[in-house]
Parts: C-alpha cells; sequence; structure tokens
C-alpha cells in the first residue's frame, strides 16, 4: 500500500467521522423559568412558572413531557392562599394560549376530554397536586374565569380547599370528598382524593358535568383551559409532573336530554295554576329550570320554587329542602297566574343549561 492511498482512506475517515457528528447533533437542553410570569411551549402545551403569591424565588425546568421545582424559597401562612401555581396547561390562560389550542370550546360541544398525569411527590413541604379545570360563560381568552374545578390529587399538610365539604361521590370510578366555595373571584368546586393518587388517566368531563349538576356552570357555557400542577405553601422544590396529555374528542352541538319535565295545568277564565315534575337522569344538587311564558302569561305566587321574573323568560329555582335532587328522583313546583287570550304551554326546557322533554 502506498503512502498516497493510505492519507486517502484516512482522509475519508475523517470526512464520515465528521458526518455522524453533524447527524448526531445534541438534544436541546431543558428550559428554566424563574420569572414571576415566565412560560415555555412545551410541544402543544404552556409550561408556566405562575409565581403569584409571593415575592420569594421560585424556578421551574421544563422535561420532556412536563416540569420539576427546582427551587422554592419561602412559605406563606397555611391559611390563606398558596405561593403559587406552577402548571403545564392546555387552552388560554391570561392571553396566554397554548399552540393550535382546541380551547376555548363550548361545553355542549365536547364528546370526551381524554387526559392524563403523572406526578413525583415529595415529603418535606406543604401542597396540593392540583390539575384544574376552567369554565366561563363565554370563550374567555383573559383574566378569571366564572368557575374553577379543582381535581386534588395529594395533600400534605395542614391545608383545605376553598369553602366548604358538601358531600362525596364517585367520579371517573374513584371516591372524592366535594368542597364548594367562592375565593372571591370566582367560585369553585374541589374534588378531595381520600388517599395520593400519583398517575391516572380519565375524562375531564365526568368533572365538568359534576359541576353543572352543582349549578356552578350549564352545557352552554365554555371550557377554557385544564391544567395540571402544585399549589405549594412551604417549599416546594422536587416536585414534578412527569407527564401530562389532554385531547379533546368533538361531541353533539345538541346533546342528548338528559331529563323530563311534565308540565301540568289547571285553567279558568283569565287564570291557571301550573304543576311541574323535573325528572333528570343523573343527580342534581342546585338546579335551575328555564323556560319561556307564552305571551299573555303573568306569575302572581309560586310553591315549592322561586320563579322569575313574572313573565317572559323565567327561570324557577328550588327552595331550601329541594335543593338536591337523588339518581332516579325528581323534584316538583307550581305556581298560579293569569292570562289572556288563547292559553297555550311553554314548549321548552333546560335543566342547567341542558334541554329536557317534555311530558
Amino acid at each position: 500500500m502506498n503512502r498516497t492511498s493510505t492519507l486517502h482512506r484516512l482522509f475519508v475517515v475523517v470526512i464520515l467521522a465528521m458526518a455522524s457528528l453533524t447527524v448526531a447533533a445534541p438534544a436541546q437542553a431543558d428550559v428554566q423559568l424563574c420569572e414571576q410570569w415566565g412560560s415555555a411551549i412545551q410541544d402543544k402545551y404552556v409550561v408556566q412558572n405562575n409565581r403569584w403569591g409571593t415575592s420569594a424565588t421560585q424556578c421551574i425546568e421544563t422535561t420532556g413531557s412536563g416540569f420539576r421545582i427546582v427551587r422554592a424559597d419561602g412559605s406563606v401562612p397555611t391559611n390563606g392562599p398558596p405561593k403559587s401555581y406552577p402548571s403545564i396547561f392546555i387552552g388560554c390562560h391570561y392571553t396566554n394560549c397554548s399552540p393550535g389550542s382546541p380551547l376555548p370550546a363550548q361545553i355542549s360541544t365536547i364528546g370526551r376530554l381524554n387526559s392524563s398525569i403523572s406526578y413525583t411527590y415529595t415529603g418535606d413541604s406543604i401542597y396540593n397536586a392540583s390539575y384544574d379545570i376552567w369554565l366561563d360563560p363565554t370563550p374567555k381568552r383573559d383574566g378569571v374565569n366564572k368557575t374553577e374545578i379543582m381535581i386534588w390529587f395529594n395533600r400534605v399538610g395542614p391545608i383545605q380547599p376553598i369553602g366548604r365539604p358538601v358531600g362525596t361521590a364517585t367520579v371517573g370510578g374513584r371516591s372524592w370528598e366535594i368542597w364548594t366555595g367562592n375565593n372571591g373571584g370566582n367560585d369553585v368546586i374541589s374534588f378531595v382524593a381520600p388517599a395520593a393518587i400519583g398517575s391516572w388517566s380519565f375524562d375531564v368531563m365526568d368533572f365538568v358535568d359534576q359541576a353543572i349538576s352543582h349549578g356552578l356552570a350549564n352545557a352552554s357555557w365554555y371550557l377554557t383551559s385544564v391544567q395540571a400542577g402544585f399549589e405549594p405553601w412551604q417549599n416546594g422544590t422536587g416536585l414534578a409532573v412527569n407527564s401530562f396529555s389532554a385531547a379533546v374528542e368533538n361531541g353533539s352541538e345538541n346533546p342528548p336530554p338528559t331529563c323530563k319535565v311534565a308540565y301540568t295545568t289547571n285553567t279558568w277564565s283569565g287564570g291557571f295554576t301550573a304543576d311541574v315534575t323535573i325528572s333528570p337522569t343523573s343527580p342534581v344538587n342546585g338546579w335551575s329550570l328555564a323556560f319561556t311564558l307564552p305571551p299573555g302569561q303573568t306569575i302572581t305566587n309560586a310553591w315549592n320554587a322561586t320563579v322569575t321574573p313574572a313573565t317572559g323568560a323565567v327561570t324557577a329555582r328550588p327552595v331550601d329542602h329541594n335543593a338536591s335532587i337523588p339518581p332516579n328522583g325528581s323534584r316538583s313546583f307550581g305556581f298560579q297566574g293569569t292570562y289572556t287570550g288563547a292559553f297555550t304551554r311553554p314548549t321548552t326546557f333546560t335543566l342547567n343549561g341542558t334541554p329536557c322533554t317534555v311530558t
């Protein structure tokens, strides 16, 4: 072998090695966020630092499909709000919208919203692991929404949800303690797990249905975002969302009726009474029945409900003793009124925003 051929072969080896180095470029490093409202795009989601309740430093680091808290200085009293809500979300939060977001979307158009979440917990902090679902009467992309659903996957330390406990429910095949209240800016319904849940795949709409049954939303509202993260009161370093996903499946814009309404009347010249029975297909805690009185009809008094206003588009709401409707149960109320012209009956009723069949 001569010297020329040897040099040629060495040259080829060097070129191939350089090409190999070019193809095997290093992966992009994780992004660290320490700014109070710092955020970063991660695939079709947004990761946000969201340090809203303290001036102490908090830093989070994005990972392949989630984030971890790498620094969480300071603490706040456990009888007040948390320090922050570092989280990953899909949808829109204070004008920050995830890429190509399907949210906001009207609740009635969503068939399923399948989500998966996996957490890493620590034992030296006071915090909750919280999954947030935001609802509003409008497709809101900025500011505070009207109703917040919180799913507490874990609770460590002497902290509790907004409001007070109102019972328990089985949602998504799991048992939850339910709290309701208002934080001064929006209504909150919280579902607290009796023991820590490390990971879970579920349909977000199961919890939206619960909010509707408690009278805190209706099917004409919009789901604006879903978010998974932590609310730390003390420390928080090491907490992590290992993975998060959420996918919206479209449903019918005209959902099937979920209740029946029996409307029975007794009339005489210029006057009438109406007896109304509501029979939902699922339990309801806090109800409102909306319908429109035909022209010329005016309500003069009602029983077992308040019905306002007296004419036109009216809404019946329960009194204290009949606010809840159990599974396969019903509630009745009635009213008396006057009418002019030919007497006719209302044709359309909606229970908490969802249409009912009429018998």
